[in-house]
């Protein structure tokens, strides 16, 4: 049967900055309680107090804290260099069995082109071509034949090199996520590589999130 407790946990997980919070001793503890009151009473589908409520908040065990962990905060001090590129175009395109020679055709047009910030990512039904804004025209000439489903101009790009064992470093992109979120800082597109982090956002918060990124490493 579900307890006041299981449901205190289900809100927690769901809201990881509260979690935080609570885990930080920086929440009043009969505040939440009262505010939680009437989603875990409709969670119950029955009335609760918010003395027990209270209780399970204080009996509630947070996960680790990912923050204090040593091997995080030596690859948070670690965190490489950060290139800004700006200038940037976003092109969405529908999947198709003939993107990939479009996709070739681009490559083919930028040969030689040091200067261009280029990325490309293909999921399950669409793809994401980020890249100089000066190609706008190439773009769209080499997909003239594919289904453009979105455009977005004047981002940029902020990109910070990984150190090599970053992937075996638990909550690494929580941090850089959490960070930015606390700074109501929206994230257009991510792109990851093995030992980069690309995030791309409108020109007007660039250096908002590059100053989070930097601060990264205190």
């Amino acid at each position: 049967m579900r307890t006041i407790a299981a449901c205190v946990q289900e809100i927690l997980i769901a809201q990881p900055f509260l979690e935080e919070a609570l885990s930080r001793g920086i929440i009043n503890y009969s505040a939440l309680a009262e505010e939680l009151v009437v989603p875990i009473g409709e969670l119950l589908k029955k009335p609760v107090k918010a003395g027990a409520v209270m209780m399970a908040l204080r009996r509630y065990q947070a996960p680790v804290d990912f923050g204090s962990s040593r091997k995080l905060k030596r690859v948070m001090q670690n965190l490489g260099d950060i290139t800004v590129r700006s200038n940037l175009t976003d092109f969405t395109f529908q999947n198709s069995k003939t993107l990939i020679h479009s996709h070739s055709k681009i490559m083919r047009e930028m040969d030689g082109l040091s200067n261009v910030f280029y990325a490309f990512t293909r999921g399950i039904h669409e793809s994401n071509i980020i890249i100089s804004s000066s190609q706008r025209f190439n773009v769209l000439k080499s997909f003239q034949y594919e289904l453009l489903i979105g455009e977005k101009a004047e981002l940029s790009a902020i990109t910070i090199s990984l150190p090599s064992d970053n992937s075996k470093v638990t909550g690494l992109y929580y941090q850089i996520f959490k960070r930015l979120a606390w700074e109501g800082i929206a994230l257009y597109e991510v792109v990851s590589t093995t030992n980069e982090f690309t995030i791309l956002v409108e020109d007007e918060v660039v250096d908002r999130a590059f100053s989070v990124m930097k601060r990264l490493k205190d």
